[in-house]
């Protein structure tokens, strides 16, 4: 929670606050996140406006993870930019009906003060993960992990597989092995250097 005491009612009166807070749970997607507990910078810029006060600031948070091409651990840094409205009390009969409307058109509902507080947590976790990478990598060239035995290409950059020869092509290959470059095959030579019988004569009669 944070407090607007300080600032007042007046319009146009600004603060400005800096705090460091602990990551709740969630701030995260599946292969990256911030973890639970971790330092939340946050830099903040209250305005006083006639509605309510105008929250505008930036997170900053370490990201822990996986790279997703070679699964390795890696650990990052977001920066989230974010603006929001807190309405006063008072002033939730008209801002609900502007939020009641901007909910049909498909916008996001308005944030009111609590007395005079206000929590930032739906807000910060928003901007957090709207600015996570969705494809995290360890560096920008990874090579990722072979397709065939899946080691890190990184770690062995000669590796490489003798290509796989499709069974449906096997006999192909043995034939090819057994002919000569004048196109002639051992089994050619083999019936030419057979002895002749009689009968193999064709001028024998």
């Amino acid at each position: 929670m944070f407090d607007t005491r300080e600032l007042g009612r007046r319009p146009g009166a600004l603060r400005r606050v800096s705090r460091t807070v602990e990551a709740p749970e969630g701030l995260g997607i599946e292969v990256i996140g911030v973890p639970v507990g971790a330092p939340l910078d946050v830099e903040l810029r209250l305005e006083s406006v006639m509605e309510g006060v105008l929250v505008t600031g930036t997170v900053r948070a370490p990201l822990a993870g996986e790279c997703v091409r070679c699964l390795e651990p890696l650990a990052q840094e977001v920066t989230a930019d974010f603006q929001e409205m807190f309405s006063y009390p008072e002033s939730e009969g008209p801002a609900r009906r502007q939020a009641d409307a901007a909910d049909e058109e498909g916008d996001e509902e308005s944030l009111f003060l609590q007395g005079d507080l206000f929590d930032l947590e739906p807000v910060l976790r928003d901007a957090v993960v709207l600015a996570l990478p969705l494809q995290p990598v360890c560096r920008e060239d990874c090579p990722g992990l072979c397709p065939d035995c899946g080691v890190q290409l990184a770690q062995d950059p000669d590796h490489h597989h003798d290509d796989a020869v499709d069974i449906r092509w096997a006999a192909l290959r043995d034939l090819a092995g057994q002919l000569r470059p004048d196109g002639s095959s051992a089994g050619q030579d083999k019936q030419a250097k057979a002895p002749r019988g009689r009968g193999d004569d064709p001028q024998e009669t």
